[in-house]
């Protein structure tokens, strides 16, 4: 077993760090007020509800294009996309778990996950699923001139989506929505809402649950207002849908097949999290190791007390196994169907999201005072790292995913994990 990342990856990770350094690196430094002590103030605004100011999203939307022309946004879609590079899982993983270990910065900045590698994991549904009219949709939401929002979480139910309360009646060639929806991310700067609603079957059932492509001037369809979050900026809407008429073409897929498109989308970005989670959290280990080394209290480096060494330690170990084993789980994907091994991808996922959450807690406690301020990276990490504790499915379903493989309740590999 060879455990080296191939050559094709390692060329690519060193063609994007000379790229950055290039390209991107310098952009930053023109706006330094984007990303020092201030960077939460200047990148918001405060008075459209707590949305990112718009020379912020510019700031993002040059970078994305300098990473398009070099050739690199597109690398993770799929070549049936326009531009789409066709990256393997394993590639994917490795340039997300490399960028972030490189710690913040324009090149890969975490607000809604923009980077010089785009993860855009809504455009493969669309590209597969879709109908002529909704593939319009793709190359707007890779360049963000024509983008489309996802819809699944209500008031009352996020993890749990079978239970969702909102509906769609069928009503001769249309179709009328009404419910509510929750943390809608970007609904506000789209044109249009994936929106999923129940059509068929009962609470619970898996088949019944339909997805639906919303303009989002569609009447009926409004947004109520913003949630602010542990990390600002933000643009998760509450969203309110009161008959919504849509024609019967508005549906991606089939109809009463909507949670599979939702699943998806969901598996796709669970391995990219856990790998974005496992490079923040390597970058904050060795930022703390360094500065433990350089620092000295009671007329010796911090490096030398136990009470520093002994839990760096242990989270450096824990990154060594957790960083592997996402890179194993991203090469079975690439060589499996992924629910096969959704336990797998469960287990990167809750495990990576804990590990930066106490590496950048323990970076800040081996920093001392100056570690909590905003002046080092540290409290930003965590409060943007500690929400994917939440979403893509909480690390409790995440947890429980592998207690059904473990246990044989479910999954193509029943029973064979157990005696």
């Amino acid at each position: 077993m060879d455990f080296t990342l191939p050559a094709d990856i390692t060329a690519k990770l060193a063609e994007l760090d000379e790229f950055i350094e290039r390209e991107i690196a310098p952009l930053e430094r023109e706006h330094p007020q984007f990303f020092d002590h201030r960077r939460e103030h200047a990148r918001t605004d405060w008075a459209n509800d707590g949305r990112p100011q718009p020379a912020w999203r510019e700031l993002l939307a040059e970078m994305e294009r300098r990473a398009d022309q070099a050739g690199h946004l597109r690398l993770g879609l799929p070549r049936s996309v326009p531009g789409g590079g066709g990256a393997s899982n394993l590639m994917i993983a490795a340039i997300r778990e490399h960028l972030a270990a490189r710690g913040l910065g324009l090149h890969n900045d975490l607000q809604d996950e923009n980077s010089v590698v785009g993860n855009f994991p809504i455009v493969p549904v669309i590209a597969e699923y879709g109908s002529a009219e909704q593939q319009a949709y793709v190359e707007g939401i890779i360049t963000g001139r024509r983008h489309l929002s996802f819809a699944l979480t209500e008031p009352g139910h996020g993890s749990d989506a079978t239970w969702l309360e909102t509906t769609a009646v069928r009503d001769g060639d249309h179709w009328v929505i009404n419910g509510m929806k929750r943390w809608n991310s970007q609904v506000a700067r789209a044109h249009a809402n994936l929106v999923f609603a129940r059509t068929s079957g009962q609470p619970g059932d898996a088949q019944g649950i339909t997805a639906f492509v919303v303009p989002t001037d569609t009447a009926g369809h409004r947004i109520l207002y913003n949630h602010w979050t542990f990390n600002m900026p933000s643009d998760h809407a509450e969203v309110a849908l009161e008959n919504v008429r849509v024609p019967h073409s508005a549906i991606l897929h089939r109809a009463g097949e909507g949670l599979m498109v939702a699943q998806r989308f969901v598996h796709e970005n669970r391995i990219r999290q856990a790998a974005a989670s496992a490079g923040a959290a390597r970058f904050c280990i060795a930022e703390a190791a360094r500065y433990a080394s350089e620092r000295k209290a009671f007329g010796e480096p911090l490096s030398r007390k136990q009470a520093i060494q002994f839990p760096l330690v242990e989270l450096h170990a824990d990154c060594e196994m957790v960083r592997n084993y996402i890179f194993r789980t991203a090469w079975e994907m690439d060589r499996r169907d992924p629910l096969e091994i959704s336990d797998m991808v469960s287990i990167c996922n809750f495990r990576a999201n804990r590990l930066v959450c106490e590496a950048a807690d323990r970076a800040m406690q081996v920093h001392g005072g100056v570690g909590y301020s905003r002046h080092k990276p540290f409290e930003h990490i965590y409060r943007h790292h500690r929400r994917y504790r939440i979403t893509e499915g909480s690390e409790e379903v995440q947890i429980r995913r592998v207690a059904q493989h473990l246990f044989g309740f479910a999954g193509k590999r029943a029973n064979t994990t157990v005696a």
